[in-house]
């Protein structure tokens, strides 16, 4: 089954499609990653199934976390790129843009870290 595809899973024609929510949040991003990666695709001789629960890929929730990810401004090959990290934990940006973070990521002052937190202090051998 592709990513668009309906599916014939009994439990998916029961409850449906999980909800994109809307607005997005930071913790909507960071568990549409986890479920991505974690409800990944897992050969198998009758075909590929979700590798957390065994269903057939692409399961509800990789569906959901995969929609979220396109509505946050990510495109399919970098959603793909998200799964081949295979990091559950992975940090997208918030608010995503193409180009790099958002203007109003940059524009927050970050607190400044003493000197002596940037290299750690030895003390020089008689």
């Amino acid at each position: 089954m592709r990513v668009g595809e309906q599916s014939t899973d009994p439990i998916d024609l029961v409850l449906g499609e999980v909800p994109v929510p809307a607005p997005l949040t930071p913790e909507d991003i960071r568990l549409a990653v986890r479920a991505v990666v974690v409800h990944a695709a897992e050969e198998w001789p009758a075909g590929p199934k979700c590798r957390n629960d065994g269903s057939a890929y692409p399961c509800r929730l990789h569906r959901w976390g995969r929609r979220v990810l396109l509505a946050h401004g990510l495109n399919d090959r970098q959603v793909d790129a998200v799964i081949q990290h295979g990091n559950p934990f992975v940090r997208v940006p918030f608010p995503f843009t193409a180009t790099g973070p958002a203007r109003d990521e940059r524009s927050v002052p970050h607190p400044a870290r003493p000197a002596s937190a940037t290299a750690p202090h030895w003390p020089r051998a008689s």
